[in-house]
This record gives structure tokens, C-alpha cells and sequence, in this order.
């Protein structure tokens, strides 16, 4: 039942997304200015892609004054 309810959710989503789409349709111009910083926006966007894919992950840093893992007791030979 989850999983038919989920489906309908996605397909309603699905089409709700078109018809947004469609009602907005792809606006067109022809002032150099617009096109300009359009192109500006989409070139700091892949700039900062491509910065983000290179970058080298940070290392993580151990916690010092927290709260330690508790050990687990250690089971008697003797018994």
C-alpha cells in the first residue's frame, strides 16, 4: 500500500512539474545585456562546480572534550 501511494505521489508531482512548466514556457531575448548576464551566472556556476569537485575533503577532527566510548566489560576466564 506504501509503495502504490509513494508511486502516486511521485506521478502527481510529475505532472504538476509539466503543467508549470508549460504554463512558463521558455522566454526568449534579444538584449545583448540579458544574454551577457545570463552566460556571467552560468560561468560562476561551473566555476564553482568544478572548485568544489577539485577541492580535497577536509579531515575530520577528534572530539577531545566530549563524552568517550565506554568499554565493554571484559568477560572472566575463571567462570
Amino acid at each position: 500500500m506504501k509503495k502504490v501511494s509513494l508511486a502516486i505521489l511521485v506521478s502527481l508531482s510529475a505532472v504538476t512539474g509539466a503543467a508549470y512548466a508549460q504554463d512558463n514556457g521558455v522566454m526568449m531575448s534579444t538584449d545583448p545585456a540579458k544574454a551577457a548576464d545570463v552566460e556571467q551566472r552560468a560561468q560562476d556556476l561551473q566555476n564553482r562546480q568544478q572548485a568544489m569537485d577539485s577541492a580535497p575533503a577536509a579531515p575530520m577532527k577528534h572530539h577531545k572534550g566530549g563524552m568517550h566510548h565506554k568499554k565493554a566489560p571484559k568477560a572472566d576466564a575463571g567462570s
